[in-house]
């Protein structure tokens, strides 16, 4: 699969179009590793046999920062001669048919800092395999399409590394005589290399037997550092109901005699599907009411779901190759939502999953999907197969896999399911075979629905309507548009429905359709560049619902009036449209607002009373779910509003929200106490969705009452502060000091003293401080100099570093240029360190081009400082590449 050797300066890049099958095909790997932090000394035996469908004779092998001690060839040790090695490749020709090849291989896990392949975290031994750290382990056809069954045997010093975990299921272990013991693992299923996984390691466990639907007892055991066995029953109940869910939601059960989590402080990512092993970060395992807030613990139920999801979708079927990432992850993230939102077990709570959903796509793949790392839900080509973990192929491909069940309902996405796993059981596999699936099980044509997969960008629909009052005729045209030109129309799900002038949810008769009788929403199907949809029947002029639940990733443009979104603000039955309204009634006043700061006017601001009633109006109406009137009241972000604009002025973006949230904390100051005081959660915590709900509402009103503290306000905050009884609202109460501008850095310490031996509440304190406007460049470095301070912790330079970048706009983006200047500073020290993480923060300059042209200019010089440098990882010099590129 790869194309040239390029020199640094014009990295190799990687083609779909020129996959080929691997010329070998993997039988067994026994795997023997004697593990020690400066010399781990890995033993690895492979079965090889010539893939009929290959079409080279040569085995290739991947292998990356690891010294190759032997290479024995059906018994025979290789001289040099007879193989090569270059770059990451090491070449054996003209090999026979059926090979066996015992390699010796040496690494050095205690300097492996970027946290691929084996590494050490606090004295323990852990993996991470995907993409393609297992070569960073041994030599090996490191490819997703190359699957086998493991055998490993683990071999360290009993009481540095008492626990030694592997892949499966556990077939012996004892003592070797000499202080070091064994633990001998079986892995029962073929799989690829980047789900293997290994831990040596001093952790303790919560375990317990469960008894799956067929009767069959299996063994879950979640493992944690020792101190941290009190935070695990979270994670242990959201892996019991994941279990449960996909066994009744799907039919599928766990395959293994045992499943484990096992929670490290340094991981790149959220969690890793390992096959029975999982490698989770802490941040998603460890909770209990001191520590965790309601998004820590709704973050750990989702992230559990997905990781165990994955022993289907992506383990028993995986990937053919990398681009067909979206294949298992796309799949999952929708398995792992629908999972969440079936936990709330109610239509409320579903709709504020989806609608917390649509935020993400908005505030993160919108964005991706214009700037200069757009790329198709499954790409073409890539450089760093690292770099395309993105928004995209996760988020978006979600929401693909969502249009499939929107299409054929969610029995014939089930059906569509069943026969994926029918065809595919134990198979590396493509998109289109998924597509496949879905179409012959419901008998649908979705070759169209193609487009999706190959296609980039987000495609804009535009919605027409007219009424016929003589023939009672409401008509929809639709259209659709992409910002490329050469691109074909999508197939697009578009769900409507129709608003009388009470309120009401009108039943629709669509001219050619076959919804059921008295349906209130139905879904058009927009195949062409316009089409035109008739409701037959209508009585009145109604108020168009459109793309109702966000039926498809697209934006949508209608140009509805005031009274219109109005109408559907208050009125409408898709609380996802209901809460879109209210976001169009607030954008189309901060853009107002910002261009009015923008331009320097010398009128005072001004926020009109009828969308101050309507806040009132929502924010009192205690028939609606405390979650879903605290999302309809959060304004939209400044990196949205910011989305909406030709040239982006981040200063008046800022100034203008800040003054629509002092006049709403004024304005509505009677009501946000009293729903303050209303929405209290007294008695032992619940993160369950109406208590998690409860609070959310409360926080808000209270951020919203301390953008202009007064003695009352400021009191409820300190008070809050001080007696909260969970992290939930101690830090909600914290943040809303720290915004304020009061002096809170008592608070901030006593914070900080409470929590020091915390490693995940530490990041929060680190959190906090960045995205707070008063925080500037030189108030981060003085952080970074703090001694909890680490750039070699992901979570940690995440948690500053990220968080100054993007979630504080105003001061990222100072007009002396030095936030930019700090941000290439630190691209290229996080490079040299771990480039995973420094690609992913080198992303905050992706859509530099939109800003003003001073601005720009800066940012610009700091794109090419790092660009500079003779030594970037190829991680980072993608995305500077395509940063720079026009």
């Amino acid at each position: 699969m790869r194309t040239d050797s390029s020199p640094l300066s014009s990295p190799l890049t990687i083609y779909r179009k020129d996959y080929t099958p691997p010329a070998f095909l993997v039988d067994t790997v026994e795997l023997g590793f004697d593990l020690d932090p400066h010399r781990t000394i890995v033993a690895n035996r492979i079965t090889m046999q010539r893939n009929p469908d290959g079409t080279n004779c040569d085995i290739v092998l991947h292998g990356e920062e690891i010294e190759l001690v032997q290479l024995r060839m059906n018994g025979k040790v290789l001289q040099a001669g007879e193989y090569s090695i270059e770059g990451v490749l090491l070449t054996i020709k003209n090999a026979p048919d059926q090979v066996v090849l015992e390699i010796e291989t040496v690494c050095v896990p205690v300097e492996n800092t970027t946290l691929s392949g084996l590494y050490v975290s606090n004295g323990n031994f852990f993996t991470q395999c995907e993409a393609e750290g297992f070569r960073r382990i041994t030599y090996f056809p490191d490819r997703p399409d190359v699957m086998a069954k493991y055998t490993v045997m683990l071999r360290a010093d009993k009481a540095t590394y008492p626990v030694l975990l592997s892949n499966g299921n556990l077939i012996e272990e004892g003592d070797l005589g000499d202080g070091r013991h064994y633990a001998k693992w079986e892995d029962p299923f073929k799989k690829p290399s980047y789900l293997f996984a290994l831990v040596a390691a001093k952790l303790v466990c919560q375990e317990e037997t469960y008894t799956l639907n067929s009767g069959r007892d299996v063994l879950l055991q979640v493992w944690v550092e020792d101190g941290n066995l009190d935070k695990t029953d979270y994670a242990m109940q959201s892996l019991k109901n994941s279990i449960r869910w996909d066994e009744e939601r799907f039919g599928l059960e766990l395959d293994l005699d045992r499943f484990m989590i096992v929670a490290v402080g340094d991981f790149n990512m959220g969690a890793m599907e390992n096959k029975g092993l999982n490698i989770f970060n802490t941040k998603f395992v460890l909770a209990n009411p001191r520590v965790a807030t309601d998004i820590d613990y709704a973050g750990i139920e989702a992230v559990v779901g997905h990781e165990y999801f994955h022993n289907w979708t992506g383990n028993r079927v995986t990937c053919r190759d990398w681009f067909q990432l979206s294949l298992k992850e796309g799949l999952t993230v929708f398995r792992d939502q629908e999972f969440s939102a079936d936990m709330i077990g109610s239509d409320s709570g579903r709709a504020v999953t989806r609608i917390d959903q649509v935020r993400t796509l908005r505030q993160a793949q919108f964005p991706e999907d214009a700037g200069p790392m757009s790329h198709p839900v499954r790409p073409d080509s890539f450089v760093e197969i690292n770099n395309f973990y993105t928004v995209t192929v996760y988020e978006k491909g979600a929401e693909v896999v969502r249009m499939y069940q929107t299409l054929v309902g969610r029995d014939g996405f089930r059906k569509g399911m069943d026969l994926y796993f029918e065809r595919h059981d134990g198979q590396a596999v493509t998109c289109d075979d998924f597509r496949a699936a879905m179409a012959d099980a419901n008998g649908r044509d979705l070759r169209q629905f193609e487009r999706w997969y190959s296609q980039a960008g987000t495609p804009v629909v535009t919605a027409r309507t007219r009424y016929d009052a003589v023939k009672r005729n409401f008509d929809i045209i639709l259209s659709q548009r992409s910002n490329h030109p050469d691109q074909l129309p999508f197939h697009i799900p578009v769900a409507v429905g129709l608003l009388g002038e009470d309120g009401r949810a009108l039943p629709l008769t669509l001219d050619g359709g076959t919804q059921e009788q008295g349906a209130t929403t139905v879904v058009l199907e927009l195949t062409e560049q316009e089409q035109i949809f008739r409701f037959r029947n209508i009585d009145e002029r109604p108020t168009p619902s459109i793309l109702r639940d966000f039926s498809a990733p697209v934006i949508l443009e209608y140009d509805y009036t005031d009274d219109e979104l109005l109408h559907l603000f208050r009125h409408d039955s898709d609380p996802v449209n209901r809460w879109e309204a209210g976001q169009r009634l607030a954008m189309a006043r901060l853009l107002k607002l910002t261009a009015q700061v923008a331009a320097k006017q010398d009128k005072p601001l001004k926020l009109d009373t009828t969308f101050l009633d309507a806040q009132r109006a929502l924010l009192i109406d205690d028939t609606l779910d405390p979650a879903f009137r605290e999302l309809a009241l959060i304004l939209p972000s400044e990196g949205i509003i910011a989305e909406q604009m030709d040239v982006v002025d981040p200063h008046a973006i800022h100034t203008a929200r800040q003054f629509m949230r002092r006049t709403i904390g004024t304005e509505l100051r009677a009501e946000l106490l009293a729903q303050y005081h209303a929405n209290q959660t007294p008695g032992e915590y619940s993160p369950d969705a109406l208590s998690a709900g409860k609070r959310a509402l409360k926080n808000l009103c209270l951020s919203y009452l301390l953008v202009t503290p007064d003695a009352v306000t400021l009191s409820l905050a300190q008070h809050q502060c001080e007696q909260a009884g969970n992290m939930t609202d101690r830090f909600a109460a914290l943040v809303a000091l720290i915004h304020s501008g009061v002096d809170a850095s008592a608070y901030l310490q006593r914070f900080y003293d409470d929590f020091s031996s915390e490693a995940l509440v530490i990041d929060k304190w680190f959190a906090m401080q960045a995205a707070t406007p008063a925080t500037d460049v030189a108030a981060v470095r003085k952080l970074m100099a703090h001694p909890a301070f680490t750039l070699k912790n992901p979570n940690r330079a995440r948690s500053l570093l990220f968080n100054f970048t993007n979630a504080n706009p105003s001061q990222f983006h100072a007009a002396d240029g030095s936030a930019y200047a700090f941000w290439a500073e630190h691209v290229i020290k996080l490079d040299a360190i771990n480039p995973q993480v420094a690609a992913r923060f080198a992303r905050s300059m992706d859509r530099w081009r939109r800003y003003a042209p001073a601005l720009q200019a800066k940012m610009k010089a700091a794109l090419e400082q790092v660009a500079a440098q003779t030594k970037l990882s190829n991680d980072v010099l993608e995305v500077i590449t395509k940063a720079l590129a026009n």
